[in-house]
């Protein structure tokens, strides 16, 4: 059975001032048990972060890493063996804003993947397709080439211990949400193309749906076969809205 994962991805949003009165309001939710939650915001604050929410169940994650996983000459960058020390858990890569607007490719993605293992992070992969390459019916063969680099470069048995997040680039931060069939779809075919290569990992491999996600949407997405929770945006930044989300995931 595999235990739902709801992560907020903050982006970047946050003061000192904002974050603590985020926090404030993330500590007085009741949530599900059977529901793991984590919050990934700007590498900035996670110190704050992970300082503010100790004792609650709630884990923290970067939304990027280095390709290079130790310390070294690379400015401007942060290691995944940096995230480590600063007691993340999980770690984005691939997210589609970085693919689009910073061009990280495949390759770099699976460099990033790779980095976060070797340190003991566990990443989450983000695939998905832009608006024009679903209307030209491409969303599988874009994502199972997003997916595909990674399963090339490190093995299908790397995914034993990793997430993956389908976004539709279309639905991000733009109010429109594929529906739960569309949604269903992808993830069925994600969990299709890893069981190709291993059916245990695949069975126990949690695929996260991202895209406009919200309390209303929630229940119905969730209650597909292979959604196993959701990365979540702009909700993310409410914390009564993202606590109704994982309450939604616990049902």
């Amino acid at each position: 059975m595999r235990r739902p994962l709801v992560a907020g991805n903050w982006k970047m949003h946050g003061t000192r001032a904002s974050v603590a009165e985020l926090i404030k309001g993330l500590r007085q939710l009741a949530l599900p048990a059977g529901v793991e939650v984590a919050v990934l915001p700007p590498c900035l604050y996670l110190q704050q972060v992970v300082h503010e929410l100790h004792g609650k169940s709630i884990a923290v994650g970067a939304q990027n890493c280095s390709v290079e996983p130790m310390q070294g000459a690379l400015t401007g960058e942060v290691a995944a063996s940096q995230l480590h020390d600063a007691e993340c858990v999980f770690v984005l890569v691939g997210h589609s804003e970085r693919r689009m607007v910073l061009g990280e490719t495949d390759q770099q993605v699976a460099r990033k993947f790779e980095a976060a293992q070797s340190c003991g992070l566990q990443p989450i992969l983000c695939v998905g397709e832009t608006l024009q390459e679903r209307e030209a019916g491409e969303t599988l063969l874009v994502v199972s080439r997003q997916l595909g680099a990674v399963i090339e470069e490190l093995g299908v048995g790397a995914f034993a211990r990793a997430v993956v997040a389908y976004e539709p680039v279309w639905a991000i931060g733009t109010g429109l949400t594929a529906t739960p069939q569309q949604a269903q779809e992808v993830h069925a075919a994600i969990r299709a193309q890893v069981a190709a290569e291993n059916a245990e990992v695949a069975r126990g491999l949690r695929v996260l749906y991202g895209g406009s996600v919200k309390a209303a949407n929630a229940v119905e997405l969730f209650g597909m076969s292979d959604i196993d929770g959701g990365l979540i945006g702009g909700a993310s930044l409410n914390a009564d809205e993202f606590g109704a989300i994982c309450r939604a995931a616990g049902n």
